[in-house]
């Protein structure tokens, strides 16, 4: 499996195998093994790397009762920073099976806390105390809760944690892992986690201003999972393709949050010295400190980057004299959110940058908090506020911001006011930015670009007009033009340029297609040709060719660059710098192509790309021949009233089954969709005949010819009914009942037949596709890739123009259609219906009362008093 299907797997199983269980604590199992699996499995491969047998290793690494004088110990605590026995290595408990209890698991975890080097207890000490302190809710008893462990133990224990490649895949797994725990915690638990595409919109302006530096300081002070700090490394490694010299400093108040934050860092392969970690309340004792000993000496960072809790109430009083407040103003006991904010400008170097997710308050609110934003202001602080979709963080619904602060800034560059709250996409109950989203909002703040109903930037003059509120709305207008209804118009017909005008920038760069398509009626008005239909015109006009042909010319020979840069030169692609020098050669090509919508272009690319990247990724680790394995398909059934892993059919390691069929097998792939066609009909003749039957004749004598739920025909039951019509000679007359059931048993019959023929045709197809696989020569694996990475993207790509002049085909038939019929004619339409009603009436008959009655509604209709 690659690793999008090994982390869902493993999420998969242990969903499944959480039952009851909170998902909060359910995660430090699952974690928690994940990371001891690292540690074994890293101490393992450093005796190995430096001479040691693997044979050797049940004998030299003796437990930790004898261990404190041994050279093994001794080299690994110096070296590691840890020690573990070889009896307490996650394999050597995997291997034990049933017999493995708590105790095991338990003493060794205490083992290896009390064998840490004191130069690394930031980064372990405590790391599993969360782990141990949830064991008794996995069961009553040690005996169910040591099952409990076993089993999920299992689930992880093909996690790869090695050095290397390997690295992508456990921190890919282990942070898909605390998104999915995060997004299950339920309400005021899944705070510990920023939602990747906002941390990746965050880090990416981070990285922006940093990426050019040798050695790079980064900081958290509420670190959560620490996913943020990861992410800005990241971005650097894709803007500088390097990895950098990057020292994180990390701070969490939550001990759950904080083991997290300390495994997330260890195991994405970093340098000790290069993580630091407290915990603590970053605001009642201020951190980090240049020297290890907390003697107070500050340190400035190059950025911070932070996701505090929202509105939290704070020491205020402690914090009259702190130097970290002194120039701006003390944030309310009740909302420490500029509280957080000014820690962490307090500790930006003079050219440093930070990025911080605020709730959506902090932009207006008055008291202290205007304050503290009037000298932001003053003292030039604000780079940009960022409005985000609501309901995008877990844990809370309420609107978010990001701010972007520097400690230093070119006098009246003013404030960047960004409106990305309208774009986004549902996934499950939150909303999330889609790679469109990001890429958009991290654009416009790095160019500081002013896009209509966008963003805006805006001078520190009218921010102090606006008495220093920063609510976004009052700078940038992102709401939808109300649907304006032009009187005129509605009464006697015709269409106002004004209402013409909202697509100018259609006519602009559409020279003609204005005019072709309408006339001018008035100095205000026009109104659509006669014998013109808007559809056809729009797509036959010379402008819309020279429109589309622009974009085919913009995008000429890019198909054949993908596959050059991707394929055919694979073994030299950068996956830390591919992606965003394609995106660049995109927007390149869309510079001079007008109306299309560049990120809706990108969004395709971004689509296609995680499937790339992550065939890339298994080439590039595991070789050419990867793209000739098959693998098992695994998943998760009820057996014995048990969740289990079972193999259901096979999955490419890299090719799609059903790209292979398509391409290299596409007459199978014919005879079995006729085979499903022929079914369907078949489906559908039987629907119709059960419909035919009345209720009443449902029961045959004892036999009920229709199946439990009362929906369907009882196969075996209209078959044996059938067969006895024919045993006993019985007259079957057109129309009748015994005809319905005579055709159902043939329908029925074929349909099994058909099906038994499809399930050995797609068994044997299958097959087929497992052996065209191991086969493949090497120009069958190109056209294979070509077809999975970048035929239905370019295709994707070459849609994109015909998107754009439907939505201008829709608007003008929309507002073709809403001054079709004027009010006249309506009121001429009502007054024609009455006249015929009223003479309808003359002609009733009744009593003298209510002929009376009705003559006094007929003259009513005419329009008589």
């Amino acid at each position: 499996m690659d690793k999008r299907q090994l982390a869902n797997s493993i999420w998969t199983a242990a969903n499944e195998m959480r039952g009851s269980l909170d998902a909060t604590d359910y995660k430090d199992f699952i974690l928690g093994f994940l990371f001891y699996k690292y540690l074994s499995d890293k101490e393992v491969e450093y005796f190995i790397d430096n001479g040691v047998p693997a044979e050797e290793l049940p004998v030299e690494l003796t437990n930790a009762s004898e261990a404190n004088s041994h050279i093994y110990f001794t080299n690994a605590r110096d070296n590691l920073g840890y020690y573990i026995a070889y009896e307490d290595l996650f394999e050597s408990w995997l291997s034990k099976r049933a017999t493995l209890d708590v105790a095991d698991i338990s003493e060794g975890l205490r083992r290896f806390d009390a064998s840490v080097h004191p130069a690394h207890q930031h980064l372990y000490k405590d790391i599993f105390a969360s782990f141990l302190s949830s064991i008794r809710k996995l069961g009553d008893n040690a005996s169910a809760q040591a099952k409990k462990l076993r089993a999920i133990m299992n689930v992880i224990k093909d996690v790869p944690t090695g050095s290397g490649a390997d690295y992508d895949i456990l921190g890919y797994v282990y942070e898909y892992l605390i998104g999915k725990f995060a997004a299950n915690a339920g309400k005021k638990n899944g705070e510990f986690y920023t939602p990747h595409t906002v941390a990746l919109a965050m880090a990416e302006i981070v990285a922006h201003h940093v990426a050019e530096r040798d050695a790079i300081e980064i900081y958290d002070p509420t670190s959560g999972s620490g996913s943020l700090l990861l992410n800005i490394g990241q971005a650097v490694e894709r803007r500088a393709g390097r990895a950098g010299s990057i020292r994180y400093y990390a701070q969490e108040l939550k001990q759950d949050a904080y083991n997290l934050t300390r495994m997330n860092l260890v195991m994405r392969g970093m340098e000790a010295s290069n993580i630091v970690t407290r915990r603590g309340d970053s605001l009642d004792q201020d951190w980090p400190m240049i020297d290890k000993y907390d003697n107070y000496n500050l340190l400035r960072v190059d950025a911070v980057v932070s996701n505090p809790p929202y509105s939290a109430k704070w020491d205020r009083d402690q914090a009259q004299s702190d130097p970290r407040f002194t120039e701006y103003g003390l944030a309310p006991e009740t909302k420490a959110d500029y509280a957080f904010l000014l820690h962490e400008l307090y500790h930006l170097k003079d050219d440093g940058i930070m990025t911080i997710i605020l709730p959506h308050g902090v932009l207006f609110r008055g008291g202290e908090e205007e304050k503290i934003r009037r000298h932001l202001i003053e003292k030039n602080n604000i780079e940009a506020v960022i409005g985000l979709p609501a309901n995008i963080f877990f844990g809370t619904g309420i609107s978010t911001i990001v701010m972007v602060l520097k400690k230093k800034r070119s006098a009246n560059t003013g404030v960047l006011f960004v409106d990305a709250s309208k774009g986004f996409v549902k996934a499950g109950t939150k909303n999330d930015l889609r790679p469109r989203d990001v890429r958009k909002i991290v654009d416009t703040v790095i160019e500081r670009r002013d896009v209509e109903k966008y963003s805006r930037v805006v001078s520190r003059d009218e921010i102090r007009e606006n008495d220093y509120n920063l609510n976004i709305p009052r700078y940038v207008d992102s709401s939808e033009d109300a649907e304006y209804f032009d009187i005129f118009s509605t009464m006697f017909g015709g269409i106002p340029h004004r209402e013409l005008d909202y697509f100018k920038d259609y006519w602009t760069s559409l020279p003609g297609l204005r005019e072709s398509i309408f006339e001018q009626i008035s100095p205000t008005h026009s109104q659509v040709r006669d014998g013109v239909e808007i559809t056809s015109a729009v797509q036959a006009h010379e402008s819309v060719a020279d429109f589309t042909q622009a974009f085919t010319e913009a995008f000429e020979g890019f198909e054949g660059a993908l596959h050059t840069r991707l394929i055919e030169n694979l073994h030299a692609v950068d996956l830390l710098t591919v992606e965003a020098d394609i995106r660049a050669e995109i927007f390149d090509r869309l510079a001079g192509v007008s109306l299309v919508d560049d990120y809706e272009v990108y969004q395709h690319f971004a689509n296609a790309w995680a499937g790339i990247e992550n065939d890339l990724e298994v080439i590039k680790r595991e070789g050419w021949d990867a793209t000739r394995e098959v693998v098992p398909n695994m998943v998760v059934k009820t057996k014995n009233k048990q969740k289990v892993e079972v193999q259901d059919g096979w999955l490419g390691k890299v090719f799609d089954f059903e790209l292979v069929q398509k391409v290299l097998l596409a007459d199978d792939l014919e005879a079995i969709q006729e085979l499903r066609e022929k079914n369907a009909v078949l489906a559908a003749r039987l629907a119709e005949l059960f419909e035919s039957v009345d209720e009443e004749d449902y029961e045959q004598g004892d036999v009920s010819l229709v199946n439990a739920k009362g929906d369907a025909f009882a196969a075996a039951a209209v078959k044996a009914y059938a067969k006895s019509l024919k045993k006993n000679r019985e007259e079957v007359t057109e129309g009748s009942l015994n005809e319905t059931l005579v055709s159902a048993a043939k329908a029925l019959e074929n349909q099994a037949k058909t099906a038994k023929d499809l399930k050995t045709a797609e068994n044997e197809l299958e097959g087929k596709t497992i052996t065209a696989i191991a086969s493949l020569t090497d120009e069958q694996v190109m056209e294979l890739l070509h077809a999975q990475w970048i035929t239905g993207m370019v295709e994707q790509f070459f849609a994109v123009p015909g998107v754009v002049l439907s939505r201008l085909i829709d608007a003008l038939l929309a507002l073709e259609s809403k001054y079709a019929t004027t009010l006249e004619e309506v009121n001429t339409q009502i007054e024609s219906t009455q006249a015929e009603l009223a003479t309808l009436m003359g002609k009733l008959t009744g009593s003298d009362a209510d002929m009376k009655g009705i003559a006094a509604l007929a003259d009513m209709f005419r329009g008589k008093n």
